[in-house]
């Protein structure tokens, strides 16, 4: 039996008035249960929202461009138990820690005036071009399409944002600052292949440049000593291991997060992040650590929530969940957002030290390497010690090297002293 359904917009987190950059149905479409029926684009991340049940769409309640919030109308669907179709992948919403349009080469078109959306239903393009131009910050409509039919290609979006050639020896693009590495054609060389980045990497990509042009970065190398802390780590994930409900892992994260936070707590400049006048500190009261998962399509940062409040214990189901959802691609916004100070570890693959780029508005970030045995004076003799090498990179308009080097010499005294973490 059907039944005629409004579809409103679930929970989006925190986001109000987020355009529609996208409608994938129209009225008399027949969709599967969780079929993307319209794109939103906040500030952090671009969401889908899905179908929720199998169905036939009746009308629309909206149009590109429009804003909504949680619980806004979007279409009517009428329900029928006997439309099932097979549902196609869902495409989840995707890390965009601050979306803003790619640096352009050389001379680009200005972007859009601010909360602009632009409407390309009467482009000659194909939702893939049309999607891409979105990213790119980009005016579909002054683009010229060398396709059959004047149809606009992905071609011709690359070659409208490297705009007229530079002479040599011109300055810069006004605007830039920084002039574009030359163009080069690799296969008069031998035989290539070209291979599109995952939308993660696309998005996050102008995030990491932005921050590493606008932040002072300085980074500052520490060792823990963490031999006592490993034997416990041990002792607690053998135990998680054999648990009768719900088996989990206990890695050194969760010791590494609560040390921030004692850190973080002892430092208060580090858990801040600069007013939009460069002129003062925003404090936060609250501690928020955002954990970067490597997954198949790229670096996610997801946020873990009040670490302060929560036992080792806790965090560690907690990552286990959460990076789970991140490698699955099924984080939320939510999931995304709020953080104050980020812990990057490569410990699963080694290295001695780096520099893991401040995920702004933060204002530190930690980076972690493989621990590694190496002999230790005592004052007496050398004795054998499990190490943990620490990087620690910070914005320098906040914070000063001393400053960083106490921060991490607390960290690394937390570490060392596992009883500390209870203070």
């Amino acid at each position: 039996m059907a039944s005629t359904t409004q579809v409103r917009v679930p929970d989006i987190g925190d986001f109000k008035d987020v355009p529609i950059i996208e409608i994938m149905v129209k009225a008399g479409d027949l969709v599967a249960l969780d079929e993307p029926l319209i794109v939103l684009e906040s500030d952090k991340a671009t969401m889908e929202v899905p179908a929720p049940a199998a169905g036939t769409i009746e009308d629309l309640l909206i149009k590109v461009g429009d804003r909504v919030s949680e619980g806004s109308p979007v279409l009517t669907l009428k329900a029928d138990a006997e439309a099932t179709p097979e549902p196609p992948p869902s495409l989840l919403p995707q890390q965009e820690p601050e979306p803003v349009p790619r640096p352009a080469p050389v001379a680009a078109p200005p972007p859009a005036a601010a909360g602009a959306v632009p409407d390309f239903s009467k482009a000659h393009a194909s939702p893939a071009v049309r999607r891409l131009a979105r990213e790119l910050g980009l005016d579909l409509g002054q683009v010229r399409g060398t396709g059959e039919k004047s149809r606009i290609t992905k071609e011709d979006v690359k070659t409208h944002l490297k705009g007229p050639a530079a002479a040599p020896g011109a300055a810069p693009a006004a605007g830039t600052g920084i002039p574009e590495i030359p163009a080069q054609d690799f296969s008069k060389y031998g035989e290539i292949e070209t291979r599109p980045l995952s939308r993660i990497k696309r998005l996050s990509g102008p995030h990491l440049h932005r921050a590493w042009l606008n932040v002072p970065h300085v980074t500052h190398g520490d060792e823990a000593d963490i031999t006592e802390l490993e034997a416990y780590r041990k002792e607690l994930d053998a135990a998680a291991k054999e648990d009768r409900k719900q088996p989990y892992r206990v890695s050194l994260l969760p010791f590494l997060m609560k040390g921030a936070v004692a850190a973080l707590k002892a430092y208060p400049d580090f858990n801040s992040s600069l007013s939009p006048e460069k002129d003062a500190l925003i404090l936060k009261r609250y501690y928020h650590v955002g954990i970067a998962v490597d997954t198949p399509d790229g670096l996610v940062v997801p946020v873990i929530k009040e670490v302060d409040r929560k036992g080792v214990v806790e965090l560690s189901r907690e990552l286990g969940a959460v990076s789970a959802k991140a490698r699955d691609g099924k984080l939320s916004p939510a999931d995304l957002a709020g953080g104050c100070f980020t812990i990057s570890s490569l410990g699963g693959i080694g290295g001695t030290d780096f520099t893991p780029i401040v995920n702004a508005p933060e204002v530190a970030i930690l980076g972690v390497l493989r621990s590694k045995m190496a002999p230790v004076w005592d004052g007496e003799t050398f004795q054998p010690r499990l190490m943990l090498p620490l990087s620690l990179s910070y914005d320098h308009r906040v914070i000063d090297g001393a400053a960083a080097a106490r921060f991490t010499r607390h960290l690394c005294q937390v570490l060392e002293d596992v009883r500390r973490l209870v203070l």
